[in-house]
């Protein structure tokens, strides 16, 4: 398995993986591919890595510049993230959670959040900060991983892509993922 930063031929068989991987997740709306589309499209992937195995694209991660009300900066958002059903369980997404996290730290960042699955992110340090607030989002499935002892305090508001949906490339300004 490689893990490469994305070209731009992979970006139809990143939306089929996207699509694929959230196809049955209980708390998708099923707007994953959207979002990636509208934070390409807002220039506002930071990082966009594939996992690819035997020439096929079998999974997906990307990471996003966050706001942190207290001015933080060099921080960044995790999602979504996504591997084919087929190939789930098999630590593609592990790999590239593990990359990613390394590729930020190379570009000097603080830290990361994200909104998903406390017992998956876990295993990455990923943990409940209180010092950072998501609204909207319960608590416990907003998790943060600083990467130095230096933690902001505040409200956390993901980029405006996080709204986009359907034929949406961009979200309305002020939105809060």
């Amino acid at each position: 398995m490689i893990i490469r930063k994305e070209t731009a031929s992979d970006i139809e068989a990143i939306a089929e993986v996207t699509i694929a991987a959230f196809r049955t997740h209980p708390i998708s709306n099923h707007t994953e591919q959207f979002i990636i589309q509208a934070l390409r499209a807002a220039n506002a992937l930071t990082l966009s890595l594939v996992a690819e195995l035997d020439g096929r694209i079998v999974g997906h991660i990307a990471f996003s510049p966050i706001t942190i009300s207290d001015g933080a900066a060099g921080w960044y958002g995790l999602g979504p993230l996504s591997v084919l059903p087929e190939y789930q369980r098999q630590g593609i997404g592990k790999s590239l959670v593990n990359k990613g996290l390394s590729l930020l730290k190379e570009l000097g960042g603080q830290g990361c959040t994200l909104v998903g699955d406390p017992n998956y992110y876990k295993r990455f340090d990923f943990r409940h900060v209180p010092e950072l607030v998501h609204a909207g989002v319960p608590q416990e499935v907003f998790l943060a991983l600083p990467f130095t002892e230096l933690v902001p305090q505040g409200m956390v508001v993901f980029h405006e892509g996080f709204l986009a949906h359907g034929n949406q490339d961009t979200a309305p300004d002020g939105y809060a993922a």
